[in-house]
Parts: C-alpha cells; structure tokens; sequence
C-alpha cells in the first residue's frame, strides 16, 4: 500500500483561500472532491467535500443557512460546526464524510457533519439461522449496531470504548461489555491487544479474530464471530465481550470455549426437553462427523472381529469390486464432498442446491456403478457430511471437516489404537488452549458441573424455576 504522507503543518496562517484550496486539492487529487464557492457574509469562501460521501440535501440546507445568518454568520458557525487547523484532523473529517468551510482571511476551518454513507436496513440473519430466534441482523455502521444492542440491553450499566486500528486506514472498533459482569482482566487485556495491533487495515469482524486469536495455527476456533444481535445480547449478559467493527456486518464474542461453539440462540426458545434433546444430536453429531470415516477404514482394515458377521459379509459384498484401500476410497469420496461443498457455496443459491443434490447423486451412484467405492462408503460419507451441518457454528464444523483427515490417516495405519491415540493427541491440544484469561476447555477442564450446568441450562426452564419459586414466597 502506497505511504500516506503525515502532515504536520496547519492551513495557511492568513487565511489565503487560493492557497487552502490548492492544498486540499494537492491532499486529494480526486474526481469526487467538490469545492463549492459560496458568499460567507462580504467574503469569498469554499465549501469542500466528497460528493460520494455526504448529503447533498445536507449542503444546500447548510448554504441557504450561511446565507441566512449574515449578521451573525460567525456567531452560527462557531455553535454548528467544529474548529481545526491541522490539516490531519481536517484530512479525516473529509474522509467521515463532513465538508469544510475555508473562508478568505480565516485561519480556522470549519467542519460540519453531512455524512451519508451507503447503508442498507436491518434483515434477517442469513448464516446463524434460527427457527425461533430474532430475525434482525447487525449491519455494514457500527452506530446502528450499538442502537440495535442499546435495544436489546436496556441499562445504564451497558458500556462502549472505542479504539482505531489501522496504520494507513483507520478503522473504528468498539468493545462492548457490562460494568459488573464481565471480568475487568478480560476487558483490559482485550483492549491491550487491540492497541497492540499494527496492521494497514481491516476489512472485516473475521480478519480482526484471526489476529485476537491467541493460537492462529491451531485448527480448533477461539472466537466467536456472529451476524446475530441476539447472540451478541445474551453473551454480554453472561459477562463476555463483544466487538464491533465498522463497515463489518458480523461482531467478535470473547472469550470463547470449546462448548460455546455448539450452543444455539434457540435452545433459550424452545421447550426445556427439546432443547436438550437437540444438545444432545449435537453430541453425537460431533462424533460422528470426528470418528465414523475412520471406524469405518479401522473395522475393514483391522478391526473387523469386533463387527457381527453378517455385517462383515455385507461389507466385503458391497468392497468385492473395489480396487482401492478403504483409505483411499474415502479420501475420494471426502474430497468430492469438499468440492461439491465449495461450489455449492460460490455459486448462485438457485445454481446451487441443484448442483449440490444432483451432482451428490450422480456422482456417488456413478462411483459405485464404476466400483470406484462401495455402497457403504456413501452411506457412511453421507452421514458425516449431515452430522456437520448439524454443528450451528461453521468455524467449528470445517475445522472437524479437516480433522477427520488425520484421523483417518491414523485409522489405516493403528486402526483402533490410531483412532485412540488421535483422540489424545486432541484432547491434549484442546487443553492446552486458552482463551483470554479463560480454559478453552472449560467446563470440562477443570472440570465443574455447577458451570456445566450453567452452560446448557435452558433460559426457558429457567424462568419457569424462578416464577414458581416467587409464586411460593408470595403464598408465604
């Protein structure tokens, strides 16, 4: 990226228009820029701009009211506007979307706020889907982003710090959390890491949380990125910190957990028993998206005493015209998962769901018609593939997408022992991780069931315990 130059000196000390013009001409050489002549009283002025980024109703309501004030034009200026004469504070004003007023003979410019920015409303989320959740989303303004958490978190206690990052864009960030709640550690070493940041620029929540990462390397997540206003509110509740990021629609949750990355903003709208239910698929859809590729290569490899015989006879029946390794065979099939996956994603939604369950079964029935793999092996991709989409977190589900690789490797070569020796080697990982002042193996490690409990306890029991529990000390 090009070097911007650091200005140190101010406008010209005289006021000389011609020269404050050709100044901000020299700043910014750009077709966009406006310099609007108008009259301040009995003297010349410009009014500069970026007609890209303001209001032009905003500019002719501004003129008409220099106009206006004749009298007392100066008196209006001074109340309306904002006063600077380093040439950086103004160079940033114009990029806000504010125009300057230079007035022949004045020293001082006068900034005054018209800002439009290109903007769109509220929508549904479109990647945390939620059956029973809000169906409101942050959007690409960060002020519209804290309304909408003023919204949701009605209380005093409610508070924002701002910080810019960037060396050559500056970029707005905002830390959101509540005083009493969150941990004042936690906060302070959020916002030491975010003054620690010296990139050009960021464009997004996504990039900004593989910097906070503490482990970037590592294939398991440690933040949370989020598009839910919903998710966000009730993470702060719970004491976490939330950043926003202007110009990015998604918002970062800290400090995250392993556990938090299974949890949906549904199971505080449904029904106790459903919730946990739907906890519970989940459980098992993480196994089985981890582990049934690779027990599947370990019972045909290995392992196959452990299976019932008829399920044996079955398997070598559906394998009898499969040249390759059960290794190789669901290296194939996983792989073309992946890419139908991958092109399902880049093209256009109705191209799309075509392409991925058509081309799903064309292929997977030519693959077996061919003998290329058996009928169990797509039985067995199929159901991975449903089990990780089952994960409501996409971070964490591609992350186990890749991690049934090396479990499979270790399945071809140890069989069972290798599925097992894997699961160490992750647990291990997985307990060495932390997360801003936090285990990322928490609860689990060090282990307390009073906070598992608290993590999938349903807010909706919750409530129902607790209005009883007032009932019973009214009746008293």
């Amino acid at each position: 990226m090009k070097k911007t130059m650091k200005h140190s000196f101010t406008i010209h000390p005289e006021g000389d228009l011609d020269s404050n013009i050709e100044l901000f001409q020299t700043l910014f050489p750009s077709s966009d820029l406006v310099n609007k002549n108008v009259l301040f009283g009995e003297k010349k002025g410009v009014i500069v701009y970026f007609n890209s980024l303001v209001n032009e109703d905003k500019i002719e309501q501004f003129t008409t009211n220099i106009l206006e004030y004749k009298d007392g034009l100066f008196q209006f200026l001074y109340s309306h506007t904002i006063i600077a004469k380093k040439v950086e504070d103004i160079e940033k004003s114009i990029l806000d979307g504010k125009c300057v007023c230079l007035i022949d003979g004045e020293p001082n410019a006068f900034l005054y706020s018209v800002e439009e920015f290109p903007k769109r409303s509220y929508s549904p989320p479109s990647i945390d889907n939620s059956i029973k959740g809000s169906k409101i989303a942050f959007v690409e303004s960060t002020q519209a982003n804290l309304s909408l958490l003023r919204r949701y978190l009605e209380t005093k206690d409610l508070l924002f710090k701002e910080v810019k990052i960037g060396k050559e864009i500056k970029t707005n960030v905002t830390v959101a959390y509540l005083d009493g709640v969150a941990k004042p550690e936690t906060v302070e070493e959020i916002e030491s890491k975010l003054n620690a940041i010296t990139v050009d620029s960021l464009l997004n929540a996504n990039q900004l949380a593989l910097i906070l990462e503490k482990y970037p390397f590592s294939l398991f997540p440690q933040i949370i990125t989020t598009e839910r206003a919903d998710i966000a509110s009730q993470s702060i509740e719970k004491g976490k910190v939330v950043i926003l990021l202007d110009r990015s629609s998604e918002v970062i949750i800290l400090p995250g957990s392993f556990i938090s990355f299974f949890k949906s903003i549904d199971d505080s709208s449904t029904r106790p028993v459903i919730a946990y239910f739907n906890i519970s698929l989940r459980t098992i859809a993480l196994f089985i998206t981890l582990y049934l590729p690779g027990i599947y290569i370990s019972v045909v490899s290995f392992n196959y005493d452990v299976v019932p015989l008829k399920l044996i006879l079955s398997i070598g029946e559906s394998r009898a015209k499969v040249p390759f390794d059960p290794l190789v065979e669901a290296i194939i099939m996983e792989l073309t998962l992946e890419m139908l996956r991958e092109a399902a994603i880049r093209l256009p939604t109705p191209i799309s769901t075509t392409v991925g369950v058509v081309g799903g079964i064309v292929i997977g029935q030519a693959a077996v018609s061919a003998g290329i793999v058996s009928n169990i092996m797509v039985i067995v991709v199929a159901l991975t593939a449903i089990s990780s989409f089952i994960i409501p977190n996409y971070d964490m589900a591609s992350s186990l997408r890749i991690l049934r690789f090396p479990i499979m490797i270790m399945a071809s070569i140890f069989g069972i022992i290798g599925i097992i020796a894997s699961t160490m080697i992750i647990i291990a990982h997985g307990l060495k991780l932390s997360s801003y002042n936090e285990s990322y193996s928490q609860p689990f490690s060090p282990f307390s069931l009073k906070k598992l409990k608290q993590k999938y306890q349903n807010s909706a029991l919750s409530v129902l315990w607790n209005h009883q529990l007032t009932n019973q000390k009214k009746r008293k």
